[in-house]
């Protein structure tokens, strides 16, 4: 009977513990996902090992939080009081939200074609000229389009991207094309009304990769067609963040030269 007494007394034990486990499961799995950007922004590593090494561990972090905190809940929870539900609960809800994280972007993965550099104009691409010192710099991806290789994957994945042709004549398309740029938020890095390109970089929220933009706008008939090209300085895939981008852009400028 003791020896039966105390192994249900040490199940009870590990039963209450279970909501602090999960809770420090889920931490982990925040912290990893937290410092994953922090630190490749910071310098501190490649951002190969951040998304690569520290987002996987960071959901399987998460995925054992959410494990464990369900444990908690369906097997413990006559037997830890309150405060252990609401950790146990929290640790399930912070859990299976940074799980979701890394999933979200490996479906994207798996989903999107593996380009990055996105543009209206898939046989003659609008050219990057003022930002080529700051993407050699940074050790970045070449200017030069890849061709074939990434047109036709483009034409299957994102078939709705074309050039915008306005009723404006070439002056006043630009004009507007740079309200629209911006109206973006992106950053100027160069207007040159005589050439009729704009270009500019647009940096992502989270882990700060740097997107250039480039846009042309050229006489058609007695208007303009306006062609935008939007490149990852950095990585293979870009998770069709530069597909969005030059959509949402066509979208504003249509918009302000009133072409509908």
């Amino acid at each position: 009977m003791s020896i039966a007494t105390a192994s249900r007394r040490t199940r009870r034990s590990l039963l209450r513990h279970t909501p602090l486990l999960a809770a420090a499961l889920a931490a982990i799995s925040v912290l990893l996902l937290g410092f994953a950007p922090l630190g490749w922004r910071a310098g501190w590593w490649h951002y190969r090992f951040a998304l690569l090494s520290m987002l996987p561990w960071a959901a399987y972090f998460g995925i054992a939080a959410v494990i464990v905190s369900a444990l908690a809940l369906l097997l413990g929870r006559s037997r830890i009081e309150w405060r252990g539900i609401a950790v146990a609960v929290l640790a399930f809800a912070a859990g299976g939200l940074v799980a979701y994280v890394p999933w979200h972007y490996d479906a994207m993965r798996h989903t999107l074609p593996p380009i990055n550099d996105i543009t209206t104009d898939t046989e003659n691409p609008p050219a990057f000229v003022a930002v080529v010192p700051a993407r050699t710099a940074e050790g970045g991806n070449s200017v030069t389009y890849p061709g074939s290789k990434f047109a036709d994957q483009q034409k299957q994945a994102y078939h709705d991207i074309a050039p915008l042709v306005l009723t404006l004549p070439p002056p006043g398309a630009f004009d507007r094309a740079l309200v629209a740029a911006q109206g973006m938020g992106w950053t100027i890095v160069a207007a040159d009304a005589a050439a009729g390109r704009i270009e500019a970089s647009d940096r992502s929220r989270w882990f700060g990769f740097t997107d250039d933009i480039v846009i042309r706008i050229t006489a058609s008939g007695a208007g303009s067609r306006v062609d935008v090209r939007s490149s990852a300085r950095l990585g293979r895939g870009d998770f069709g963040v530069n597909a969005a981008r030059v959509r949402d852009y066509l979208a504003a400028l249509r918009s302000i030269a009133g072409d509908r």
